[in-house]
């Protein structure tokens, strides 16, 4: 039967059971390590970080072929479903440029969407699309729903370090950061496809002295979902989330983020992912 399907990509940090629950289809991104290619959806929790922290350089991530989008539209669209794409930022991937080519080339009914954003707050996007989807809503019901989602969402990213970040070139997406100050703690906002720093200091206090300052400032807003990933240990997560939860009305996943993210952001990374009403 004839449908709209949701498609998104690994950088998309979600709970298999959701996935499978809502029907989406998830094309994965890849990581090179020492020469070595793996797929981002095939890896286990914690293993690229191990992967990361042996090998000689920093690794390499690849957006999905063109040809890999345009199978995959194919493939969906061969019912006469139309399709909406929903990927990371431009600013962070290529990804969304190839889902507009691989689109071009499979002929099918395919709508992309840049979500502005990576990990669970383009989640947030797909996952109400997809339960619209389901729900029989239209194409442009979804659409409008899909920028109402991206207004009312904030990215919030915790590094330990900028090594990563340097090394991979994306230190000159991140306004108003000296690359010689590599061991300090930096709290950024992804906003407008950038990274844009709000906090910088030492030590494990400026995160939990900005996590203060969050609640404190929460007031009377009233938060629709809210997301918590991290790469290396879950610790400083788990105490977000137990600080957090009574602000939120549902359970506050707590994720491990993919490969892609974890490259880019170094060990000992957070994000809050929040979605107000």
């Amino acid at each position: 039967m004839a449908s709209i399907k949701i498609v998104t990509d690994s950088s998309n940090t979600m709970e298999p059971e959701l996935v499978k629950e809502l029907g989406i289809t998830v094309v994965p991104l890849s990581v090179m390590v020492d020469g070595v290619v793996y797929s981002d959806a095939d890896l286990a929790e914690g293993q690229f970080l191990n992967l990361m922290k042996g090998s000689k350089n920093l690794p390499k991530t690849s957006q999905p072929p063109v040809g890999l989008f345009a199978e995959v539209f194919e493939h969906l669209a061969s019912d006469g479903s139309q399709i909406i794409v929903i990927t990371l930022s431009h600013a962070l991937s290529g990804t969304v440029e190839a889902a507009r080519q691989g689109a071009t080339l499979s002929g099918a009914d395919v709508t992309v969407i840049d979500s502005g954003f990576t990990d669970q707050a383009t989640k947030f996007q797909v996952t109400t699309a997809a339960r619209m989807a389901k729900a029989g809503a239209s194409k442009e019901e979804i659409l409008a729903a899909i920028q109402e989602v991206h207004d009312k969402t904030r990215l919030y990213i915790g590094v330990s370090t900028l090594e990563n970040l340097v090394k991979g070139g994306r230190i000159g997406r991140v306004t108003g950061l000296l690359s010689s100050l590599l061991n300090i703690r930096v709290i950024m906002e992804m906003k407008d496809h950038a990274l844009n720093p709000i906090v910088k200091g030492r030590g494990a206090k400026t995160f939990k002295k900005w996590l203060d300052e969050f609640i404190a400032g929460l007031g009377d807003k009233k938060i629709a979902e809210l997301g918590i990933s991290y790469a290396g240990t879950s610790e400083f997560a788990e105490e977000m989330k137990a600080r957090l939860q009574s602000y939120v009305p549902g359970n506050i996943p707590v994720l491990e983020t993919s490969s892609i993210i974890q490259t880019h952001t170094g060990e000992d990374a957070w994000a809050i992912l929040v979605r107000y009403e």
